[in-house]
């Protein structure tokens, strides 16, 4: 867990979770918004509903820091995981225009010393376009990422 949040962040979230707790460091789930938003972080109802439910399984309205942290390091990795899509979004659109187009997901993959058809490459991107403009968009992009599964070059099908 140390290894995906810095020791700066670390004491960020400890200094705001004990400025709330009481004085044997628990805090009230009720309490739980206060936290984060003294560390920048701004939840909808729904967002803050979903990390109480994480927090506190046992249902005793109640949290201690190490679950806290706990929640906070899913939240980072899954940022770092977001930078990281946005990242290889801007490597395949390489004009720019918020698309990857069939050509430049075939440019791509052939400087990433992958080989691919013309009928891979059309499979592929009628696989991961969902609104049926010929283009990968952003949201198709990170939506063919979080997949569950990998492309398989022989099958030409997400698994």
């Amino acid at each position: 867990m140390a290894d995906l949040i810095s020791e700066e962040k670390i004491i960020l979230f400890l200094d705001s979770f004990n400025c709330i707790a009481n004085n044997k460091g628990i805090l009230p789930t009720k309490e739980l918004a206060k936290v984060l938003k003294k560390i920048g972080e701004n939840p909808t109802q729904e967002e803050l509903q979903d990390m109480i439910n994480e927090v506190d399984k046992e249902g005793t309205g109640n949290i201690k820091f190490p679950q806290f942290l706990s929640v906070m390091a899913q939240k980072v990795d899954s940022l770092v995981a977001e930078d990281e899509i946005r990242e290889a979004f801007k490597v395949f659109d390489m004009d720019g225009n918020g698309f990857i187009s069939r050509s430049e997901l075939k440019h791509v993959m052939m400087n990433l010393g992958e080989r691919m058809s013309e009928e891979e490459c059309n499979s592929l991107v009628e696989e991961a376009d969902v609104d049926g403009d010929g283009q990968i968009n952003y949201e198709e992009f990170t939506a063919m990422m979080n997949s569950a599964g990998s492309y398989t070059k022989g099958t030409n099908s997400w698994e």
